[in-house]
């Protein structure tokens, strides 16, 4: 197992935001800039997540992306999409295509449609998906996001997993906002090669802390610098006011619906307004609440260095 350790992505990943354009369609040139400005800033790849709006795109919509991208020139090896959907077999299609074009992983939704599933349920999903794949090179990313799916991922499925399949099941992002459980986890797998990301920058200091790879956070969209800067120097002396620093940020985006908040956010800095569309049933912000947004994102003295300034 060393070997498929050495590796593993690490660091900050962003559920990358997608955009779209006149027609309500994926816009592959805008998903392609955005995407390499991320890059540019040390940020990975963690499209077709849940800021990425990603189960309102199709199956083909997510694999055409994916090949504009690396047709840029963008390593896959610094990508993790996410390829969870409620049917199985849309699962393997994704899962497949991501492990052939070389992606360092994929981040891994349970099948979420159906509630209180249980642990032997989930296995199963999880297993035929990995046998049917049939690739040595496919490294699945459990997605732990329960506020969302409704559907768990306990240590005990974590564990019956990775004696199961010890080199495809290799991490998980939290975004359980249940500290006990991020550290329950840390505590029986991070010692033994099992990657926990933090499913938000707000507890990226204490997943590091506890061993952890980094975080995979809806804001690394928009303020992927800090976030980065903070994983690279979290024993420094002065990691825990980083922390406070990028929490205000955090702080408010969270005043808003997240997606919609973080598209009108590059929106603005971009001077692009395209980037403030979504594709229902979510909708934009408000005239209000935009310009309540950036307003209180200016006072903070938040900039998006390298977009073009709405403010010129």
């Amino acid at each position: 197992m060393s070997d498929n350790v050495v590796s593993r992505i690490k660091g900050v990943l962003s559920p990358v935001v997608t955009p779209f354009d006149a027609d309500g369609n994926p816009d592959a040139d805008r998903f392609v800039r955005h995407c390499r400005w991320l890059l540019s800033n040390n940020v990975g790849l963690a499209m077709f997540g849940t800021n990425s709006e990603g189960n309102s795109l199709s199956v083909d919509e997510r694999i055409v992306l994916l090949e504009k991208l690396i047709e840029s020139g963008a390593d896959p090896a610094r990508m993790m999409p996410g390829t969870g959907c409620c049917a199985l077999t849309d699962s393997v299609r994704l899962s497949s295509y991501a492990a052939k074009l070389g992606c360092a992983g994929v981040l891994m939704l349970p099948p979420f449609y159906y509630k209180g599933v249980s642990d032997e349920g989930l296995y199963r999903s999880y297993a035929q998906i990995i046998e049917k794949v049939g690739d040595a090179r496919l490294r699945i990313y459990l997605y732990q996001i329960p506020p969302v799916t409704q559907v768990g991922i306990s240590v005990a499925l974590i564990e019956r997993l990775l004696k199961s399949y010890p080199r495809n099941v290799v991490g998980i992002k939290d975004t359980s906002g249940d500290w006990s459980y991020t550290k329950s986890v840390l505590d029986e797998f991070s010692g033994h090669g099992f990657d926990v990301f933090a499913g938000t920058e707000t507890i990226l200091l204490a997943t590091m802390r506890g061993g952890g790879a980094g975080c995979i956070s809806a804001t690394a969209n928009v303020n992927p610098a800090p976030i980065h800067e903070l994983f690279e120097t979290w024993q420094s002396a002065d990691a825990d006011a980083k922390q406070d620093r990028l929490n205000a940020v955090r702080q408010v985006f969270q005043k808003y619906p997240m997606i919609p908040a973080l598209k009108q956010a590059i929106a603005y800095w971009s001077a692009d307004s395209s980037w403030a569309k979504l594709r229902p049933p979510l909708i934009e912000l408000t005239d209000d609440q935009a310009s309540a947004l950036v307003s209180a994102l200016r006072q903070s003295g938040f900039q998006m260095p390298g977009l073009r300034s709405g403010a010129d």
